[in-house]
């Protein structure tokens, strides 16, 4: 086991860590976000090397287009129908629903309605690579 010298120890405050959100608040997560028309309106609320953590609400037919993460992405569905497309593979997700988008496969995510979610992201350590 390494240990690190406190002196070279860094201290975050927890508050600093998430962000944009009230803290020690009980919230309705879905009303964190809100819907505007014809977008996809995303509220940032932790972002690191490691980590990402974000709240989006679509509007109907709006969408994120196919792309390839490198980390493990988890939809949390908030609100509304979504409809998430996992390597050409459809999936309808609904309010209280989750599912996993796997690292560097091919996915989307269109509004089949109003639709919000909670994108959390989980990326792997800097400098090691993830054999499949």
């Amino acid at each position: 086991m390494i240990i690190t010298p406190k002196k070279y120890q860094k201290t975050i405050p927890m508050e600093k860590l998430i962000k944009n959100i009230d803290h020690r608040t009980v919230l309705p997560l879905a009303d964190q976000v809100g819907y505007q028309t014809g977008q996809v309106v995303s509220k940032t609320l932790a972002q690191n090397s490691r980590h990402s953590l974000t709240l989006f609400a679509f509007d109907k037919g709006e969408e994120i287009s196919a792309h390839k993460s490198g980390g493990d992405a988890m939809v949390f569905a908030l609100d509304g129908v979504g409809k998430i497309t996992i390597d050409k593979k459809e999936y309808i997700l609904k309010k209280g629903e989750a599912i996993i988008m796997p690292a560097g496969i091919p996915h989307a995510v269109f509004a089949e309605e109003r639709f919000k979610m909670m994108l959390t992201v989980s990326f792997p350590e800097p400098n090691v690579t993830t054999v499949k």
